[in-house]
């Protein structure tokens, strides 16, 4: 298996398991948890999150570096695999929430990095995972409690985690360029 196979997988194997993790952090992981609500953390001045929205932003670089490393075939079994994962972990009561808006803002994700990609790695993953992330966002939070209550800080919280990813993703592109490898 060569280098760029090789790093596809890992990639694959962290997008697919960012999926347990986030729900997990959902009930797991905060500075205020409820037994009827989600585990919240704070994200920015003011801005309360449900926790699984910081591993959610490094889900869409991810899923990314999937296309980049394995090509689209792979990332749309991914995107399937993850959405029937998100619906299987997810709480009842969010099932559908949970699977459709993973499905949907990685399709949108997928739909805008495509294009993009050749022209600038750093680009493409920002601006489909801003993408991404606001119709997460919105669609999760319509379909799951029929309001945007917590609209900002799961825009905010997706958005650092991505904003962070970043300069990784940069070495990546300088790194391919010198050793000679290509996208798939």
């Amino acid at each position: 298996m060569e280098p760029r196979q090789r790093e596809g997988v890992l990639f694959l194997l962290g997008f697919v398991a960012s999926i347990p993790l986030s729900n997990w952090m959902l009930g797991h992981v905060g500075v205020v948890c409820s037994a009827d609500g989600p585990c919240l953390l704070p994200v920015g001045p003011g801005l309360m999150a449900p926790s699984g929205v910081l591993v959610v932003g490094v889900a869409f670089v991810l899923r990314d570096m999937v296309q980049r490393r394995l090509g689209k075939g792979w990332t749309l079994l991914a995107i399937g695999v993850g959405a029937v994962l998100s619906m299987l972990l997810a709480p009842p009561a969010l099932v559908a929430a949970s699977g459709a808006a993973f499905a949907v803002s990685e399709l949108a994700d997928f739909a805008v990095y495509t294009p993009l990609q050749r022209r600038g790695l750093v680009l493409a993953v920002l601006a489909s995972s801003a993408v991404g992330l606001v119709v997460d966002s919105v669609l999760f939070l319509k379909l799951a409690f029929g309001s945007l209550e917590f609209i900002e800080g799961q825009v905010f919280g997706k958005a650092w985690m991505v904003l962070l990813s970043l300069p990784l993703v940069a070495w990546l592109r300088r790194r391919d360029e010198r050793l000679g490898i290509q996208p798939a």
